[in-house]
């Protein structure tokens, strides 16, 4: 069965350094992966090896201290490199020197006709944990019930790149990996799609072909379009690159930990797809790629919207889909500073003379232009957010720590990456991603 939405709600925005040919793929090899804990948010690890360890490709590095049977794994095979942690001995990141090829292989017998042993093979594998959840949007709870599975099979982000068409094996993999997942619910598992992607016939999924402008890749926006979720129901959320691991795993019994990365930004002097590791080095990604002009660079391993900015020395975060380079603003002198009214300055006001100019990209830096202020109560939030919520009350609520008023108003639907357009287009500069985080991080700490 198929479903067809179509999103008036959103924004896209019109950005320089696009990747052109997202069928030639070119290898970056690197020597250096890191995994990072707080990439996975709800998960306190406890770590499994130690500096100077050797460890295969898909070994635990640590566990959740609370569900032990929650485990991150190595995406390479090598030595521990080392294990840095910042203030109160938090575990920042996990490094591994990579100089082998050697790879976990996993018991997949019967796991496509036992729940159990299919959950056992992505707690063991730590497919799991490359997962979320709603409410409080982390890495799922093994004890709850899941409601539905919502499976985003497109990226909507600036700049991202989403496949139209799968490989042979990249097919069976989709199909090994929704019949592996639907025994883990009694409700229905949904893939979204654009109307271009070819995706092969799915028994055990709905197919929900969706059509309109960012968010519409979001998986909080196929879940509110589709089946929202009430207080007291649990669902599980992934993307389309973790299910096809899923499908690999089932298939094969070894967790593919290649990636392919889109590079993009106006910075990038030939943006385009590249394949490496998870968790890879930024400085081998952007090895001979980024632009010579003398500018300040601000690196984001994501898209500008919710991806995290990241040291040159960094390394790639979760999804592990995209990289991002802009100016970083900080050397440039312009007119009127932020109250200029350029016709390059990007806006999502129609004051703007970018608004009248159609299709043009344009080059934005990192700059705030403009100072944080009081909320302005204004219905900004509502024009680039589709879902059937009251964000700017919401906002109000969650400040102000009201849990009553936060679940009336659908905090059990939400997470941050719905709002990171609603912060783009925000008068009052509030960073509402921040804002969100902490609020449901408070009422998960507070009800649990």
């Amino acid at each position: 069965m198929s479903i067809g939405i179509k999103v008036k709600r959103g924004l896209d925005l019109r950005l320089e350094g696009g990747v052109a040919d997202t069928s030639a793929i070119t290898a970056k090899p690197t020597r250096t992966v890191a995994v990072i804990p707080d990439d996975f948010p709800g998960l306190v690890p406890k770590m499994d090896v130690r500096e100077g360890d050797r460890v295969a490709s898909g070994q635990p590095l640590f566990h959740d201290k609370a569900r032990p049977s929650i485990k991150v794994c190595s995406p390479a095979s090598g030595l521990v490199k080392a294990v840095v942690r910042g203030e109160r001995r938090k575990i920042l990141r996990i490094e591994v020197e990579v100089d082998g090829s050697v790879s976990t292989t996993h018991d997949t017998t019967g796991v496509f006709a036992d729940a159990s042993k299919a959950k056992s093979l992505l707690l063991e594998s730590g497919l799991w944990a490359m997962m979320n959840q709603r409410p409080y949007a982390i890495v799922p709870d093994t004890e709850a019930a899941i409601r539905d599975i919502f499976i985003s099979g497109f990226d909507s982000a600036p700049l991202a790149v989403a496949p139209c068409e799968l490989s042979d094996a990249g097919k069976e993999q989709m199909k090994a990996g929704i019949r592996l997942l639907g025994l883990l619910t009694k409700g229905k598992v949904y893939l979204s799609r654009r109307p271009c992607q070819l995706f092969p016939m799915l028994d055990g999924a709905e197919t929900v072909t969706i059509e309109g402008p960012h968010p519409s890749g979001n998986t909080g926006t196929l879940i509110a379009l589709t089946k929202p979720v009430n207080k007291g129901e649990t669902v599980l959320c992934l993307d389309l690159p973790t299910l096809l691991r899923i499908g690999a795993t089932a298939l094969t019994g070894i967790v593919p930990m290649e990636t392919t990365v889109a590079l993009t930004g106006s910075e990038i002097k030939e943006p385009k797809m590249v394949s490496t590791l998870i968790g890879a080095s930024i400085e081998a990604l952007l090895d001979g790629e980024v632009k010579a002009d003398g500018k300040h660079h601000r690196i984001i391993s994501g898209n500008v919207l919710t991806g995290i900015t990241t040291p040159a020395d960094g390394y790639l975060h979760l999804p592990y889909t995209q990289v991002t380079v802009i100016p970083e603003g900080d050397d440039v002198d312009e007119f009127m500073g932020w109250a200029s009214v350029s016709p390059s300055k990007m806006s999502v006001s129609r004051s703007f003379p970018s608004w009248f100019l159609g299709k043009r990209l344009f080059n934005p830096d990192a700059r705030l232009l403009g100072g944080r202020r009081a909320m302005i109560m204004s219905g900004e939030y509502d024009k680039v957010m589709p879902m059937d919520i009251l964000p700017e009350y919401l906002i109000k609520a969650i400040l102000a720590r009201d849990i009553d008023r936060m679940e009336q108003l659908g905090i059990y639907e939400v997470a941050p990456e719905d709002f990171a357009l609603a912060e783009y287009a925000d008068t009052s500069k509030l960073e509402l991603q921040k804002i969100v985080r902490e609020g449901l991080d408070y009422l998960r700490k507070e009800l649990e």
